[in-house]
């Protein structure tokens, strides 16, 4: 039996507001249980806001709370249930603790969440003190708490998209904040309805606020914008750009290897075949010193990049023009130069990036539109590579929904 001093201490350690500790067990295997009782002699009717003092019932139950150390602590609580003498019916009392048809306390519910977001729900629950199906309803919770994420202030969107599964042509569109770098919402699919729906339900108070809108270059996210956000200019990530001109180049690096491989069948001496060898020795393990930026290569990348210009005069040239207008991008400061650049640009190029000019054009106003505000989406690329290590963290989220709760609160939660 506990005495005063007892009682005093354990309620200090305990640290719960209007609750004090009136017995404490000790259970081997299971941990420790202490039961408490409310300080408040009352509690308010939630129907019609009057204090009461009548008590109707009392309702025991077993919570988990923090542990004490290497020590399980479980609260034995009494919710107990009042009758309102005005409404006259009975209602039971608020914890501010504890959610009611809870398990756990919300201390632990907040812990819990903290180790989840830095790790996953199997690890987390592996320790014993909560299971797999208590983390997941204090992620619902967690979410719902932070309620509707409509975006306040918000002036420059970006749209972007991530695999779920690598390979199988599964995608959910991501959007995001690009001034304050954060995730707005993760949607289980890209297509135009689903996004959609998620920016009718932000208002057209928050859509004709938006004043630019950072997109790949998917002609469905440009009619989005153009839809329901009127006075927002659209923007072609100038990332999504040099994408397509590295897919040609790299396209064309695959042709000119194989080319070569070619002759060296055909070779009808030995001297010619040596010769074609050579040249093959160039472009080989070529890819990476031909995609990457030029000025971030060491010195081995940069002898390397000269074996393939001396191999191959077209790849020679295609890297040349990828550099060239990543220069563009990088040093044009103003969309009147721009165009002018990049109209030389597009004349000089055609036969080597046919594909990539024909994007260009198509998308001429939305690429100049960058060299406005410079606004790309860099910080979306960032975003999605965080997703990326949550979603393979995310053995133990059974559904999309799950994913998509723990994603937001890595940005939300607090």
């Amino acid at each position: 039996m506990l005495n005063k001093r007892g009682i005093k201490i354990l309620t200090e350690l305990l640290d719960l507001k209007d609750v004090k500790v009136i017995s404490q067990r000790l259970h081997a295997g299971i941990g420790i249980v202490l039961q408490t009782e409310s300080i408040k002699s009352y509690s308010i009717c939630p129907d019609c806001g009057i204090k009461s003092q009548k008590l109707h019932q009392n309702h025991r139950h077993i919570v988990k709370d923090l542990p004490f150390g290497d020590k399980s602590v479980f609260l034995e609580i009494n919710r107990r249930q009042f009758k309102c003498e005005k409404c006259r019916k009975p209602f039971s009392e608020d914890l501010d603790f504890v959610r009611k048809k809870r398990t756990y306390t919300k201390r632990l519910a907040h812990k819990t969440i903290q180790e989840v977001l830095e790790s996953d729900i199997r690890s987390v629950a592996s320790i014993g003190i909560v299971t797999t199906d208590e983390i997941e309803r204090m992620l619902k919770d967690a979410s719902e708490d932070n309620g509707d994420l409509k975006p306040e202030d918000l002036k420059r969107l970006g749209i972007d998209e991530i695999a779920l599964v690598k390979g199988k042509g599964n995608y959910c569109a991501v959007l995001v904040d690009l001034d304050t770098s954060k995730l707005l919402a993760i949607l289980s699919d890209r297509t135009q309805e689903v996004i959609k729906k998620t920016l009718i339900e932000w208002g057209t108070e928050v859509l004709e606020q938006i004043e630019e809108v950072s997109i790949d270059l998917w002609k469905g996210y440009k009619n989005l914008v153009t839809e329901l956000m009127p006075k927002a200019q659209v923007v072609a990530d100038r990332f999504h750009v040099m994408v397509q001109i590295n897919k040609e180049l790299y396209t064309q690096r695959k042709q000119e290897k194989r080319n070569v491989e070619q002759l060296i069948k055909k070779a009808k001496t030995s001297s010619k075949k040596a010769e074609h060898e050579k040249t093959l020795a160039g472009i080989n393990k070529s890819k990476y010193v031909l995609l990457k930026n030029e000025s971030d290569l060491n010195e081995e990348q940069k002898t390397k990049l000269i074996q393939v210009k001396e191999a191959s005069s077209i790849l020679k040239v295609m890297h040349e023009f990828k550099e060239k207008i990543r220069t563009i991008f990088n040093k044009t400061n103003n969309w009147y130069t721009a165009v002018f650049k990049l109209g030389i640009w597009l004349s000089k190029a055609k036969q080597y990036f046919p594909n990539s000019n024909n994007t260009i054009i198509r998308w001429f106003d939305e690429i100049i539109a960058y060299f406005d505000n410079r606004t790309t989406s860099g910080v979306v690329e960032g975003i999605n590579n965080k997703l990326k290590l949550i979603k393979r963290s995310a053995y133990g989220f059974r559904n999309f929904e799950n994913f998509r709760v723990r994603c937001l609160l890595s940005w939300h939660f607090n």
